[in-house]
């Protein structure tokens, strides 16, 4: 039996989990349970799941998560990110799976860490922010940081057994999402709820768009850049719009590893909550007649700029991929709020990493006042157009 706290217990991830833990209720139980301001959907899971902490973003969400609950039952109500880290390192917990939206996560995984809990890492923020930082302590803890997202996973798979064997590269696929193939002088019209229908995945609204934008592939290499321990240039993205094959990975040798499946995100976590063992899930293997062709095409950065970003704060390193990471979420929101053109979440992070003087990002409170930085610079520039 393993005792999972689920960090981000409301979202995309979190609910495949818990579909995964209602499946099988003998191989795993809840030991802690977060969400940010949803507190009817997180007093439904609390009573289902009987957690021992459960927390919200702050003191009013938890005192109405309170009022939806038993009196009777056993769980302890905290908030705001003391919280979040109370939840992170319960005691009881075995493995922390870290599926909160953005930075928010970075504070709650060091602390597991810390506390020598072992990582299933869906939030790609953590890294992207701070990715020597964690790995640095993952090493000096000797836990096990797992990686949730489908690509990452399929990365991991792909390297199983493989020993010594030198890699040539990393291929990350995206599907490219809903914009592919619309001509880029219609890109200024494009609306939100255009955005948010992803031809192939269900997620969550900031990371749909962030998929639109190739962003998420963005960042997915940062994260790929520390998890993998591989050079920028060593990492490609190739668009497969099927989404079948999850990423690759090239040996010395020309051979090439891929890892395939149908997209759904409960194969990528089930495998990180219950490493080296496979789950039988109730999930299809790709139909390969009916699918029948399987297309790849090179990313158009004139298309995807955001793509282009990523590679170069990830190579400049330092606070640059905290501060593409910070304005990014900003911009996304503004988009999402009506704010904000599509074209302008290119536009306002590329100004605000062209403002940002660069510092080593080697301890934490560089890493958070970068953040802070960057949330008010572009904030400021995206008021700026607004007028």
């Amino acid at each position: 039996m393993k005792s999972i706290s689920i960090l981000g217990a409301t979202g995309s991830i979190g609910t495949n989990a818990l579909e995964i833990v209602r499946q099988f209720p003998d191989r795993f139980a809840v030991a802690a349970l977060t969400a940010n301001t949803r507190a009817a959907a997180l007093a439904e899971l609390i009573v289902e799941f009987r957690p021992r902490i459960a927390a919200v973003a702050d003191a009013d969400y938890a005192d109405q998560l309170r009022t939806l609950l038993p009196a009777d039952l056993d769980v302890a109500i905290v908030h705001g990110e003391d919280g979040y880290v109370q939840a992170a390192t319960c005691e009881a917990a075995d493995i922390v799976l870290g599926a909160m939206v953005g930075a928010a996560g970075l504070v709650p995984t060091l602390a597991a860490i810390d506390a020598g809990k072992d990582i299933a890492l869906a939030n790609k923020e953590t890294l992207v922010m701070a990715g020597a930082i964690v790995m640095q302590r993952v090493r000096e803890r000797g836990v096990k940081l797992m990686p949730v997202d489908s690509e990452h996973s399929a990365i991991f798979q792909s390297m199983a057994g493989q020993g010594p064997n030198r890699i040539r590269e990393i291929l990350l696929t995206a599907s490219g999402g809903p914009f592919r193939e619309r001509k880029i002088c219609d890109f200024d019209a494009i609306t939100p709820a255009q955005a948010l229908d992803h031809p192939n995945w269900s997620m969550g609204n900031k990371i749909t768009i962030d998929s639109a934008t190739l962003m998420n592939k963005g960042l997915e290499v940062i994260e790929a850049h520390w998890l993998f321990d591989t050079d920028f240039d060593d990492i490609k993205v190739v668009i497969h719009p099927q989404s079948i094959i999850h990423s690759m990975v090239t040996y010395a040798d020309g051979a090439v590893l891929a890892q395939m499946g149908v997209p759904d995100m409960k194969g990528a976590i089930a495998y990180g909550l219950s490493h080296p063992h496979r789950l039988p899930l109730n999930l299809p293997a790709p139909d390969f007649p009916r699918i029948g062709t399987l297309t790849f095409e090179e990313p158009d950065l004139e298309r995807f700029p955001c793509l282009g970003l990523a590679f170069s704060a990830g190579k400049a390193g330092g606070t640059m991929p905290t501060v593409l990471n910070a304005a990014n979420e900003e911009v996304v929101a503004a988009f999402l709020d009506g704010r904000l053109p599509f074209t302008g979440i290119h536009a306002i992070v590329d100004q605000t990493l062209n403002q940002h003087c660069r510092a080593s990002g080697t301890d934490l409170d560089q890493i958070i006042a970068a953040d802070h930085w960057a949330r008010e610079t572009a904030r400021s520039l995206i008021r700026r157009q607004e007028c």
